[in-house]
């Protein structure tokens, strides 16, 4: 018994029936919407390979004479698609060549949907797959995610995270200076988002440049004076500096202890039942102990700091019966 494709099987049926082009147009419109909607349901099945059978069969019928499917409404199969090989590939069997073809055939359905697809949100999507296919657990190609990244930036200049991953793509190659420019750039744009500042803060701990790294941690707190993890997060860089950097005087070392206790008091004021707060409350006091060259006062700080390790482990254990309970 022969088989014929749907696309090839409505052409027969047209040419029989003597339905105008139009005619045919609208059933292939039709099959393609049921085969696009039975290749979602796949797909979040993840039947990923059978997925891909049904969103070409899709992508075919929707294309039908034309070199791409050019439907609003059906063209978000080339997304699809692409995911659909890309969840199959396996990036520890690199090298083997049905595997590699899978990312092959994911890269190019992720370039056709970034070009073709219409809607915003897919069209965004379908870039930042693509972007992470050329990232270094795939292809680990970063020229080739440039341009895709800077064509992202001309189609959204107010979206943060593609200066991001633009920026880790110059720190990886050791352009810091065109890194940081990005970033700044990142947060001029969105000057109001927390997450700018704390982005410039961990790229600046890399550096090794720990006041700009406090500076915008700094600012984001300004940005979020009411979210208890902003001053917490100023308080672990704290300690961090004071207690592994022995490159420091003594003097600075406290300096930045007394900086991160005033942090740390904000975030418990905001929040008297943060665990990681009166942690961190704790190994700031003791690492103050330790610069302390008055021994009673010594003392009393390691008193101290034993009273918030056990506020923060009695905090854990009713949070931990709490979610118990739940």
């Amino acid at each position: 018994m022969h088989k014929f494709s749907s696309k090839a099987s409505v052409s027969v049926l047209c040419a029989a029936l003597g339905l105008a082009a139009a005619g045919c147009s609208q059933i292939n419109t039709l099959k393609a919407t049921m085969a696009f909607k039975d290749a979602n349901q796949l797909y979040r099945g993840q039947d990923f390979r059978a997925a891909v059978a049904k969103y070409n069969e899709a992508i075919d019928l929707c294309r039908g004479s034309e070199s791409e499917c050019k439907d609003p409404k059906l063209n978000p199969a080339y997304f699809f698609l692409a995911n659909s090989y890309d969840n199959q590939y396996r990036p520890a069997r690199r090298g083997e060549p049905t595997n590699d073809q899978l990312l092959t055939k994911a890269i190019e359905n992720y370039k056709k949907a970034a070009e073709v697809v219409t809607e915003p949100l897919t069209k965004q999507r379908a870039m930042e797959y693509l972007v992470a296919a050329y990232g270094p657990d795939k292809l680990n190609e970063p020229s080739e995610a440039e341009p895709i990244l800077r064509r992202m930036i001309e189609l959204d200049p107010t979206e943060p995270s593609n200066y991001t991953y633009l920026s880790r793509i110059f720190e990886e190659n050791g352009d810091y200076e065109q890194a940081e420019q990005l970033l700044v750039k990142a947060r001029d744009m969105k000057p109001n988002d927390p997450g700018v500042y704390m982005t410039l803060a961990t790229f600046y701990n890399r550096q090794g440049e720990f006041d700009k790294s406090m500076d915008a941690l700094k600012a984001r707190a300004e940005k979020e004076p009411n979210n208890p993890e902003a001053f917490y997060t100023i308080a672990q860089f704290y300690w961090e500096k004071a207690y592994r950097d022995f490159t420091i005087s003594d003097a600075d070392k406290m300096k930045f202890v007394m900086a991160g206790n005033e942090a740390i008091d904000k975030a418990i004021q905001l929040k008297a039942d943060y665990p990681e707060a009166l942690t961190y409350k704790g190994l700031l006091l003791r690492v103050q102990a330790n610069l302390e060259k008055n021994p009673t006062r010594q003392q009393e700080l390691v008193k101290e700091a034993g009273v918030y390790s056990s506020k923060a482990q009695e905090v854990q254990q009713k949070q931990r019966a709490a979610g118990a309970g739940d």
